[in-house]
């Protein structure tokens, strides 16, 4: 299969990895109701090119220095459980602002995009393109083509879920909506990190 005759179903596959919901998009909902969507750009833009950088460098040979060192991905995957359970800690915390007001300060672009190293969302979809989407015939080419893509697909599709998140900022005024909101943001956090638990349960 070549790289054009996967060129649709690549489009398909990022736009419906990009537009479900996961830690990253989770994260962004947070930040638009806390923090107002223009605040939240360099949180937008860190995941973005962080996840870029991801498929390129697996497809690059990353996901080999996994296979060779299984325990390295066991690892990776109990320290972004954590991390995760850590985050929504403090999006379930945190303490309910104004629609006028927004105390502390968004994720930068630079944990935005480190954040995707420990994503367990992140790797799947990244490894699922480099093996599933990419041809061996002109490989590089496709590559860079696929980075394209899903760059292409994931702006659009987080900046809706912190559209969303800035939009019920407007209208929930009410502290314990507020409250209510990031409550049910980090539960859908926690509840992202349900395929990683399967498959550790399975080994």
């Amino acid at each position: 299969m070549s790289f054009w005759s996967s060129f649709g179903p690549l489009t398909a596959f990022a736009l419906v990895a990009s537009i479900t919901p996961g830690p990253n998009n989770t994260m962004l909902a947070a930040s638009g109701m806390n923090h107002g969507f223009r605040r939240s750009i360099p949180h937008i833009l860190g995941v973005t090119l962080g996840f870029v950088l991801m498929i390129g460098l697996v497809g690059l040979g990353l996901g080999m220095v996994f296979q060779q060192f299984p325990q390295l991905y066991v690892w990776l995957k109990y320290i972004s459980a954590a991390y995760l359970l850590w985050l929504a800690w403090k999006i379930a915390t945190a303490a309910p602002v104004s629609a006028q007001s927004a105390p502390g300060q968004p994720i930068s672009f630079l944990q935005a995009a480190g954040f995707q190293w420990i994503n367990p969302k992140a790797w799947i979809i990244a490894i699922g393109i480099v093996s599933a989407y990419l041809p061996h015939e002109h490989f590089l080419i496709g590559l860079a083509l696929a980075c394209l893509i899903c760059g292409l697909m994931t702006v659009p599709c987080v900046s809706l879920w912190t559209g969303f998140g800035a939009i019920m900022r407007r209208w929930l005024t009410q502290p314990a909506i507020l409250r209510g909101f990031n409550l049910v943001m980090a539960t859908l956090l926690v509840a992202s990190l349900y395929p990683l638990m399967m498959e550790a349960s399975t080994r």
